[in-house]
């Protein structure tokens, strides 16, 4: 019996947790939505920076077209719908070409298609490498995913090409201790990273100097340029041992050492004379003849305001775009500020409903003031008074507050 009590109190909440509960998930919604209320299409707009997009299977089976919060709710209400958080660089597609006889309820003057949009597996409902739905229906527990800030897919933990999840940068309590994830295929773009110091990377990666571990030297191919003054080569990653003089040892072995140490040392030498001096440059090189080559793929891991240190000279804005990456130096895209901007606007609108409640009740008469107050205080005193005869061992069940109501409802009555 004891055992089937506890089952039972496991799925109770307290009013207190439930109220902030009901509250975290307003905000997560409004962070989400980056505070957009659904009342008017973004086509208008144009390609923006940012914002919360959905996908209609319904209507695009094939997963090629995205539309904004307002058509989701107003054009495809009871539809088959997939949420894709946020997308950067979008206009909404609802009733365009792709959606055939389906016409936009809210704005249908619009072009055939949006050449601009890009789409991912997303928008067909699957994510990372194993190209699965999430919640995954086949999984018997749904691991958690994070999002490549570049090619903004969503990736498995366990599938993003490290050997164990612990390697992921996280604080004691489990807490991400990242900002941006850049998954290992993107990696390979935004190879030009690792000329950069270390307190661009996530705290886990830090040490007390700018260096860089044989581990990490490891994956760049040989020749590919670093820059001297943001890298700091300890001698022993340029160097194997020779082994020690033993019977088996043969002096063919110890050629071959020699022989891969000078490799090291004059691949690094190559590498110094290719970073082409550029002074108005942070790294002192021009990327577009001296970013390093990986060639081995690993995620990346970036830490807070990695993005203010990317340098901005003319030669290195010419290289993220060539790239097609400048967003990562424009601060409204990401989502920090989208975020920021989602809690301002969710602010302002309590404060504008707090407004009107308030204007309201100073409208009304005296006598419409009393009976508000009246019927606050009697729902005050009918909550106390079921809690107080409530046996606390119990759960509070919608039967409960039925019942309070009922009981509300047949005191005014009464009064009447």
């Amino acid at each position: 019996m004891a055992g089937a009590f506890d089952d039972e109190m496991e799925g109770t909440v307290t009013i207190n947790e439930y109220i902030e509960d009901m509250e975290a998930q307003e905000l997560e919604a409004d962070l989400v939505l980056g505070g957009d209320e659904g009342k008017e299409c973004t086509y208008a707009k144009g390609y923006m920076k940012r914002q919360a997009l959905f996908s209609c299977l319904t209507c695009t089976p094939n997963g090629n077209a995205g539309v904004c919060t307002a058509c989701c709710l107003c054009c495809h209400d009871g539809h088959e719908i997939i949420e894709l958080w946020t997308k950067r660089n979008f206009r909404c597609d609802c009733g365009n070409s792709k959606f055939q006889e389906f016409s936009c309820k809210l704005s249908a003057d619009r072009e055939p298609e949006n050449t601009g949009n890009s789409y991912n597996q997303n928008f067909k409902g699957s994510y990372c490498t194993c190209v699965r739905p999430y919640p995954d229906p086949d999984a018997e527990e749904q691991v958690e995913m994070i999002q490549c800030c570049i090619c903004e897919d969503w990736f498995h933990e366990n599938h993003i090409g490290l050997a164990a999840s612990e390697e992921i940068p996280r604080d004691e309590e489990g807490e991400p201790l990242y900002e941006d994830f850049i998954c290992q295929d993107c990696a390979m773009v935004c190879s030009f990273l690792r000329l950069y110091p270390q307190t661009i990377w996530a705290a886990a990666r830090q040490s007390n100097g700018p260096t860089i571990s044989k581990k990490e030297e490891n994956l760049l191919e040989p020749g590919s340029a670093a820059s001297a003054s943001s890298i700091n080569i300890d001698s022993a990653s340029c160097s194997s041992e020779i082994p020690k003089s033993d019977p088996e040892t043969s002096l063919g072995a110890k050629k071959a050492v020699l022989e891969e140490n000078t490799k090291k040392t004059l691949d690094f030498v190559c590498c110094t004379v290719a970073a082409i001096s550029n002074p108005t440059c942070i790294l002192g090189v021009d990327l577009s003849v001296a970013s390093p080559v990986l060639k081995k793929k690993k995620p990346m891991f970036l830490g807070k305001s990695w993005r203010d240190q990317l340098c901005q000279c003319k030669a290195c804005v010419e290289f993220y775009a060539q790239k097609v990456i400048g967003y990562l130096i424009d601060k409204e895209d990401s989502l920090e500020e989208y975020e920021k901007i989602g809690k301002l606007k969710r602010e302002e609108n309590l404060q504008k409903q707090e407004g009107v409640a308030l204007n309201l009740f100073d409208n009304l008469d005296h006598v419409a003031k009393i009976e508000i107050l009246s019927g606050i205080a009697d729902m005050k005193n009918e909550i106390r008074s079921f809690l107080e005869s409530h046996d606390t061992s119990n759960p509070i069940t919608s039967a409960d507050v039925r019942q309070v109501f009922d009981n509300l409802a047949k005191k005014r009555q009464r009064l009447q």
